[in-house]
């Protein structure tokens, strides 16, 4: 199971009008350390099933949300409930370190 992408066109719709916690992962296709957390986030996601959802989202392909939500280093993750930023996750870390970062939303 590999986490769903998500867009400028979708982002409204599929992160801040989503039900329950989003983590929207800010990656880039030449960006090293974000092809190792993918899996790692991958895992996350299909062992939390129902309690979160993972969304990528291309930061070469979406400049305007990479702008908006401040995004200088990738990878990035900002995880979002009700329409807000509830916590911020920068560079690649081991699994139990993100779940840790995540603890609250996997609870």
């Amino acid at each position: 199971m590999t986490a769903k992408a998500t867009t400028s066109a979708t982002f409204e719709q599929d992160v801040l009008q989503a039900n329950g916690p989003v983590l929207v992962d800010f990656w880039a296709e030449w960006c090293g350390p974000c092809r190792m957390v993918s899996p790692v986030l991958d895992q996350i996601q299909a062992e939390n099933a129902g309690k979160i959802t993972i969304l990528k989202l291309n930061v070469d392909e979406n400049p305007d949300l990479a702008m908006k939500y401040q995004i200088t280093s990738i990878p990035a993750m900002k995880v979002f409930e009700g329409g807000e930023v509830k916590t911020t996750i920068i560079g690649a870390k081991p699994k139990f370190a993100l779940e840790q970062d995540l603890a609250a939303f996997l609870g």
